[in-house]
């Protein structure tokens, strides 16, 4: 379990996040929605321990962040930033079990774990020996869900893990991530923009708004009962194909 209690920051004058609350149970999935500056991925990279907060505290499973050690709490969080974060001049292989080779597991142990989350998210063993620019978009994507989720952490953050893919493989995409989620048993949080990516992956949804919490709740909860005239207008602002009028 995530949890997250009044949670503060500001950059000068600035407040980015404004007692933000949440909590996201094992095995669940939340989305984090909001337009651009809403406070979303300064949240995740709180969260991961890269930036500091000024107010309130994070707990994983009843343990508070500041009582870990900065590698002990991030081997707690698998990431997967935009556009998968891997590095170009490692293969997919080397991508993947980088921070476990330096934690020091044995060969064994990474060929069975490479093995495990190869089947999972459905990426041919031959393609862990490519290169990143040698590989698709949606396969490069697998990749950094196989890097993150190689520690076997807590908790999974991804930061609009779809968003330069087309619309086709997203779709294929969000459809092996809602069975890769069930499958894991993680507390995962995602980021995104797009609400109808939000209500097909995430059980709940999280509003931000100018770093505030403008509501959670499932979608119907947003649809139904908007708490603020806020969460009405940024489900009408997502676009809709028109109608076609057939003869």
């Amino acid at each position: 379990m995530l949890e997250l209690k009044n949670l503060t920051k500001t950059f000068g004058d600035q407040t980015v996040l404004s007692d933000v609350n949440l909590i996201v149970p094992t095995g669940k999935t939340h989305a984090l929605i909001g337009s651009s500056g809403s406070g979303k991925t300064t949240l995740l990279r709180i969260t991961l321990g890269l930036i500091d907060f000024d107010r309130g505290w994070i707990k994983i499973n009843d343990q508070a962040l500041l009582s870990f050690a900065p590698s002990d709490w991030a081997d707690q969080i698998g990431y997967v930033p935009q556009e998968g974060g891997l590095f170009p001049h490692l293969t997919a292989e080397r991508n993947v079990t980088l921070v476990a080779r330096l934690r020091g597991w044995s060969k064994a142990k990474l060929d069975a774990r490479l093995a495990e989350l190869g089947q999972l998210v459905e990426i041919e063993p031959t393609l862990l020996n490519r290169f990143p620019s040698e590989l698709s978009g949606g396969q490069r994507q697998r990749i950094a869900i196989m890097r993150a989720a190689f520690l076997n952490p807590q908790v999974m953050l991804l930061d609009e893990p779809m968003g330069a893919l087309d619309p086709l493989v997203r779709r294929s995409l969000q459809e092996e991530l809602r069975k890769i989620f069930k499958a894991l048993n993680k507390t995962v949080i995602i980021v995104t923009h797009d609400l109808s990516e939000a209500a097909y992956l995430a059980e709940t949804l999280t509003l931000l708004h100018e770093g505030k919490v403008i509501q959670t709740g499932t979608y119907e909860d947003l649809y139904l009962r908007p708490a603020h005239e806020f969460v009405t207008y940024f489900i009408q602002a997502q676009r809709t194909l028109p109608e076609v009028k057939t003869s």
